[in-house]
């Protein structure tokens, strides 16, 4: 077999891999979606579609995870191949996370669904959930794209997100305060909230791996402005 046929092997085999990643993007975006939704209209039967769905989203991360694995073994890649396997794998095992926390609000949702609903209607869920969904969103778009000043443009948005999730959290404990019947309702729209900050936590770290494929360069638990020297030269 020639080098040629080969190298088109070679290239075919990793579009596949890509491909797969953002069908287990997309299931992930849905999940927690879904999850929202769930919580903030107190609908049981989609909480539970979530929680059942989370098995696809493992099982994808382990058949992509193999798939790469198989791939270094055989074809031993080297620089910007690597470096692209290399990025597929810790992308996969965000994405299983965000799975994972997808289906903490789902559990969530469904406890809270029983309960009596705050005036709010759980505005500051709906709100931080949305700007995470899109930051989820704009993170896989990156990686698809390997666009680099896409993925800075995105993880820029996660201190943004902090901000929410600290205001959202000072309000909930206001709350409890006020009346203590309020403490079980509160503390699981918390650990909703906290897991909505923990997705765009991975959604940042998608974006870092873009750096890392494009420049060869490890920016994570660098500030906002060190990823833009890194990555832009500014």
């Amino acid at each position: 077999m020639d080098n040629k046929h080969i190298s088109q092997q070679f290239n075919e085999e990793l579009e596949d891999v890509k491909n797969k990643v953002m069908t287990m993007g997309g299931l992930v975006e849905t999940n927690v979606q879904n999850a929202i939704i769930a919580l903030v209209e107190g609908n049981i039967e989609l909480g539970e579609r979530v929680v059942n769905e989370d098995f696809k989203v493992n099982a994808l991360e382990v058949s992509i995870d193999e798939q790469c694995m198989q791939i270094i073994a055989r074809r031993q890649p080297t620089a910007s191949d690597l470096r692209l396997i290399m990025m597929i794998v810790k992308t996969i095992t965000d994405i299983e996370r965000i799975g994972d926390e997808a289906e903490k609000i789902a559990r969530m949702a469904i406890e809270l669904a029983d309960m009596e609903r705050p005036k709010d209607q759980y505005r500051e869920i709906q709100h931080l959930g949305d700007h995470v969904r899109k930051m989820l969103h704009d993170s896989l778009d990156a990686f698809a794209r390997t666009d680099i000043e896409a993925a800075l443009h995105c993880a820029a948005e996660d201190a943004k997100i902090d901000a929410e999730y600290e205001a959202a959290v000072r309000q909930m404990i206001t709350l409890m305060m006020e009346d203590t019947r309020n403490v079980r309702r509160v503390l699981n729209t918390l650990w909703s909230a906290r897991a909505l900050e923990r997705i765009g936590d991975h959604a940042k770290n998608i974006c870092e791996y873009v750096i890392y494929m494009v420049k060869g360069r490890d920016v994570r638990h660098t500030t906002i402005e060190q990823m833009q020297q890194e990555a832009l030269g500014k």
